[in-house]
C-alpha cells in the first residue's frame, strides 16, 4: 500500500441528516452514502447518521468511521439551509461524538444550499414533473 492509498483511507465522510420517524426517509441518506462510496476511488470511508429520531446516531456513525480507521472525519450536513442544526446543532454534536476518539480529528462541510448541483437537481425535478403531467 503506497503513502497516497494510506492518507486516503484515514479520512471518512459522515452525511449527517435530520433523522425522521419514516423509516424510508432515513433510508435515503444511508442511499446517498452508498451512491458517494461507489463514486469515490480513493477507498475513503463514508457513512452516514441521523442528527435524532433514528439510527445510527452521529456518535454511532463516527465511532464507525474511526473503527474503520479514519484519523479525519468530514461531517456533511445532509441539509439545505445553513440553519440552526447545519450550524449549531451539528458542529457541537460532532465535536462530541469525536472527543470520545483521541487523536480523530473532525471539519464541518457546508450544507447543500445553492450548490450548483443542487440547482441543477431543481432543474432536473421540475422537468420529470412537467413530463409526467404531459
Amino acid at each position: 500500500m503506497n503513502d497516497v492509498t494510506k492518507v486516503n483511507r484515514m479520512r471518512a465522510y459522515l452525511l449527517i441528516d435530520h433523522g425522521s420517524r419514516r423509516a424510508e426517509a432515513n433510508a435515503l441518506v444511508g442511499d446517498v452514502a452508498e451512491r458517494l462510496r461507489a463514486r469515490i476511488e480513493d477507498g475513503a470511508i463514508v457513512e452516514s447518521a441521523h442528527m435524532e429520531l433514528a439510527e445510527p446516531t452521529i456518535e454511532q456513525g463516527f465511532a464507525r468511521c474511526v473503527e474503520k480507521g479514519a484519523t479525519v472525519v468530514v461531517a456533511h450536513p445532509f441539509m439545505l439551509a445553513p440553519g440552526r442544526h447545519a450550524r449549531e446543532d451539528l458542529p457541537r454534536l460532532v465535536a462530541e461524538a469525536a472527543s470520545k476518539h483521541d487523536g480523530v480529528r473532525f471539519v464541518m462541510a457546508a450544507p447543500l444550499g445553492n450548490h450548483d448541483g443542487v440547482i441543477d437537481a431543481v432543474l432536473d425535478r421540475c422537468a420529470a414533473a412537467l413530463a409526467d403531467d404531459a
